[in-house]
């Protein structure tokens, strides 16, 4: 069960970070004539639904939890 303490609590952060942290990208846009091509790449920062994050928190705090329960009843 100690195990599940440390996933969960790894999930938690990820969880928080995913509140504040964007997500760079890169995106190349442009075109291509026979063996020439012209373009332009282009770095997106997006970040992850809000919802997603929460779901993270709840579950990293619920696997924190159980791994504990575990613990403190052996």
């Amino acid at each position: 069960m100690k195990a599940l303490f440390w996933v969960g609590l790894v999930v938690l952060l990820l969880g928080i970070a995913s509140l504040f942290v964007a997500i760079p990208h890169n995106e190349n846009k442009g075109i291509k004539v026979g063996d020439a091509s012209i373009g332009v790449q282009v770095r997106h920062h997006d970040r992850v639904s809000p919802l997603v994050s929460g779901i993270l928190i709840a579950a990293g705090a619920g696997m924190m939890i159980t791994g504990g329960r575990g613990r403190a009843a052996a």
